[in-house]
């Protein structure tokens, strides 16, 4: 692995670090006023300065209106954007979005791109994609999988239950996971169905409310009575959702981490400002050493990373499925971003549990992440098959 960051890509860095710090982090004092943490005009008023900065969709080819970036080297890029929960959002690079943009970007046929994916890449709609179920459906078992998609003639009928469909709420379209062949395992047997919100027999329950920062669109429940898509609607092939699905959700994983680990770095930025001020006992805190170890060992979980979210997305560009590595780097990241956010808080002290700095909105909405896109639990069991398989071989 070369670890060298090309010099186009430092640039888009630096330029994404100064519209972050410049344009977004003053708008974190409004996020309480409006139930997405942004009203739409300031929205659209942030993402047209992103736009005009030319630092619009890093992820997607320029022919959809990105720059053209690979995995590789979204990464630092995808770091600074997520130095606040609301800049990913400002360059169209946030979840769910920026998941399905990808996988509409390699399955979906020309008619579903025009329809779909041009408007979600430009910025004006919005996505959720509907796997999740409440229980007895499908959670980190995707095999436990409930909603069922029987063919009509030329249709497909669904009926189903979802819920944390993260960003539903004001979404244009859904991408639906659901079973359509009973007969063979769920991973041979399941069918990914693009579907309008208006579509009748589209019931949004509500808004899961859910600890933490508001996220744009909400996490929501779903219900789907004898809904009706057209054949047309099928992203892929038949058969195939389970499949695509984990195409979509191996760069996904990845993306989170860097993004992540954007608030981690500032988090630890923010400790390490409180702590050269503060003065106990003498000195300044970065004067005492139970301080110091802790500015330590959150510099050394990001270094680690850092360098596993790399590699990971390097294995990746290879054509590998880098599974082990790839559920490795979401353990590590996951855990690591939420010790570094825990020691800056214990770093400050009662203004660290204050809403006076963002850490503690951040320590609430992180403890999700090990558990969305795999907890941490799964991709451990994930991970110890693998060492078990390679001891027994």
């Amino acid at each position: 692995m070369d670890f060298s960051i090309p010099e186009h890509v430092q640039d888009i860095t630096r330029r994404v670090r100064q519209f972050i710090d410049q344009e977004v982090i003053p708008l974190e004092a409004h996020l309480e006023e409006h139930e997405d943490g942004l009203t739409p005009a300031q929205l659209d008023a942030l993402r047209a300065k992103a736009k005009a900065a030319g630092l619009w969709c890093p992820q997607l080819p320029k022919e959809l209106g990105g720059l053209g970036l690979s995995l590789q080297e979204i990464v630092p890029v995808f770091e600074a954007a997520g130095r606040s929960l609301i800049g990913p959002v400002a360059l169209n690079c946030s979840a769910p979005d920026e998941g399905n943009m990808h996988l509409l970007h390699m399955f979906a046929n020309e008619e579903q791109a025009e329809r779909y994916l041009k408007p979600l890449a430009a910025g004006k709609i919005r996505s959720a994609f509907a796997m999740t179920e409440p229980a007895p459906g499908a959670g980190s078992d995707p095999t436990m999988l409930k909603t069922t998609a029987v063919r009509d003639g030329d249709e497909w009928v669904i009926n189903g239950h979802k819920w944390f469909s993260s960003g539903a709420r004001g979404a244009a379209f859904l991408i639906i996971m659901a079973v359509s062949n009973p007969d063979v395992p769920t991973h041979k047997g399941s069918t990914l169905f693009l579907a309008p919100i208006e579509t009748p027999g589209i019931d949004i329950i509500r808004d899961v409310p859910i600890m933490g920062a508001k996220d744009l669109g909400g996490h929501c429940e779903i219900k789907f009575h004898d809904l009706r898509l057209p054949n047309s609607a099928i992203l892929g092939e038949e058969g195939h959702g389970f499949g695509l699905t984990q195409k979509r959700l191996g760069p996904a994983r990845m993306t989170h981490c860097m993004r992540w680990t954007g608030i981690a770095q500032r988090a630890l930025e923010i400790a390490t400002q409180y702590a050269s001020e503060r003065e106990a006992f003498g000195s300044a805190l970065t004067g005492h050493q139970a301080i110091q170890w802790m500015l330590a060992d959150s510099a050394i979980d990001l270094h680690a990373g850092r360098l596993m979210i790399n590699q990971t997305a390097w294995l990746l560009a290879q054509g590998q499925e880098a599974r082990q590595e790839s559920s490795m780097c979401k353990v590590f990241v996951a855990e690591a971003v939420n010790r570094v956010l825990d020691r800056a808080i214990q770093i400050c002290g009662a203004k660290g549990i204050s809403r006076d700095l963002p850490l503690s909105k951040w320590y609430e909405a992180a403890r999700a992440f090990r558990i969305y896109d795999g907890a941490s639990e799964v991709h451990r069991m994930v991970i110890a098959r693998q060492v078990v398989k390679a001891y027994s071989s």
